[in-house]
């Protein structure tokens, strides 16, 4: 029986991480969203005193900090996040508008004024919507359709001009019936 506590304390785990007096409870890790769309890093911490929270942002390319802030103090956010991302008092963060480059790994830092410090990470997908590229096809699919319907038309109608213009030149050649003489054989 004690077994099957220790797998339940490790499960809880995963959702609830806590360092000596740092804890930090978080939702889902792993985040997939579509470009232009919004996404909140779900966390709420708890620290004895007031704790120092900076969320930065790594890939594989680029390393940058997004912010540093107190809860009611939300004054230090980077300026390429200024106008995309919102700090909640919880440590929880906003991004709002993303962007392909916006995928990547993000990481909540968590101080305690004793210096002890908690770290937290996520990952984010970041997908392009195709949407556009299917609407420019079906638009072009549309448009070649009607060149093609068009260009049978025109093909019909040059054919059956054709077949009267023979027709017509067949009975300009056939003598009328008065010009025809009968000879004998």
């Amino acid at each position: 029986m004690w077994w099957l506590w220790g797998v339940i304390g490790l499960a809880l785990s995963v959702w609830y991480i806590e360092a000596g007096a740092i804890s930090i409870q978080c939702g889902q890790r792993t985040l997939t969203r579509a470009v232009q769309d919004d996404v909140h890093f779900s966390v709420a911490v708890e620290c004895n005193g007031a704790p120092t929270l900076r969320w930065s942002f790594m890939s594989g390319s680029v390393s940058r900090d997004i912010g540093t802030w107190q809860p009611g103090n939300f004054t230090n956010i980077t300026a390429d996040y200024s106008d995309r991302a919102q700090a909640f008092a919880n440590g929880s963060m906003l991004l709002s508008n993303l962007r392909v480059q916006d995928a990547g790994f993000y990481v909540l830092t968590v101080t305690e004024g004793g210096g002890s410090s908690r770290d937290v990470g996520f990952v984010l997908k970041v997908t392009e919507v195709l949407y556009e590229d299917l609407q420019y096809l079906s638009v072009s699919a549309l448009a070649l359709g009607c060149v093609a319907a068009l260009l049978m038309f025109c093909m019909w109608l040059l054919d059956r001009l054709y077949h009267r213009v023979r027709a017509w030149r067949c009975r300009k050649r056939m003598p009328e019936a008065d010009e025809t003489e009968l000879q004998m054989l």
